[in-house]
């Protein structure tokens, strides 16, 4: 009978630090939920037809990359103004890594 070895582990310690991405006073930590924000069943839909029209991550399309994006990212911050919410020409379509990750140091930076 042959004894079983226990096998070391070969995966890397993930990093758990998270880019911060709301700041005290920032309109989202009102008290708001994302419904009141405006990202209500309105904006599924509006979401939902902004993909279907333009199904690929900007940001990846950048780095001659094809990936699908899953997020509609507002530009410039919109920070509650509904006239900039609303304004899809201020919209672009994101693969959740980069809306995640590079929007968010980017906007953290402003």
């Amino acid at each position: 009978m042959t004894k079983l070895q226990t096998l070391k582990p070969k995966l890397q310690v993930l990093d758990t630090r998270r880019v911060p991405t709301m700041q005290a006073g920032s309109w989202r930590t009102e008290g708001m939920t994302s419904t009141q924000r405006g990202y209500g069943y309105k904006w599924q839909k509006a979401r939902e037809g902004f993909l279907r029209s333009h199904p690929l991550c900007v940001m990846c399309e950048a780095e001659s990359r094809i990936t699908v994006a899953t997020v509609v990212d507002h530009k410039i911050p919109h920070r509650g103004d509904q006239a900039l919410f609303w304004d899809k020409g201020n919209w672009q379509s994101l693969c959740a890594t980069h809306h995640s990750r590079d929007k968010q140091r980017e906007e953290a930076r402003l």
